[in-house]
């Protein structure tokens, strides 16, 4: 195998890493077996002392950090031409506009489901506040002398009390 053979086999490997990588792995082998040369070696001996490209190509993925390799992954390759470019600007006021009216959309979704849950706490509120003042009323009233008024009171504050507590349930959830 010729050096160039084996540097394009090995930059073929080394393909899905980052370029500078690829450039300073290719001229440190270049480098290796150009040493092997002038100590006496012929090109193909000093090629297999470098060893295989396939061990080479396996070393460097191990040595690389898996972030380097992902980041080089997610690199965009593809730059816009210009009549990309052109239709993009021409037609931001419909997605700029479009987006907008996204963003409100959710948003608004957004808001609602809170003011549902700020409800169901302000009903539970109330309700506990019902029963307790229900509950005081007819104490008021049973000693006013208006027993059947108390006994009233009392009714309306169990039940503020057990709608309370269903409330309280749904609200929680």
């Amino acid at each position: 195998m010729r050096k160039q053979e084996f540097l394009a086999q090995l930059r073929k490997g080394l393909s899905g890493l980052p370029q500078d990588e690829i450039e300073e792995r290719l001229t440190f082998y270049s480098e290796m077996i150009e040493d092997q040369m002038e100590e006496g070696f012929s090109e193909e001996e000093a090629i297999l002392s470098v060893g295989s490209v396939d061990g080479i190509v396996a070393q460097v993925v191990a040595e690389t950090p898996l972030a380097k390799i992902a980041k080089e992954r997610m690199k965009s390759k593809r730059r816009l031409n210009a009549g990309e470019i052109v239709l993009l600007a021409l037609g931001s006021p419909i997605w700029i506009s479009l987006g907008i009216a996204a963003f409100a959309v959710i948003l608004s979704l957004y808001i609602s489901l809170w003011a549902v849950i700020i409800s169901l706490w302000a009903v539970f509120a109330s309700l506990a506040v019902c029963s307790i003042s229900g509950v005081l009323a007819c104490v008021i009233f049973t000693v006013g002398g208006n027993g059947a008024s108390g006994i009233a009171m009392l009714a309306v504050g169990f039940v503020c009390a057990g709608l309370s507590i269903l409330c309280f349930t749904d609200a929680r959830q």
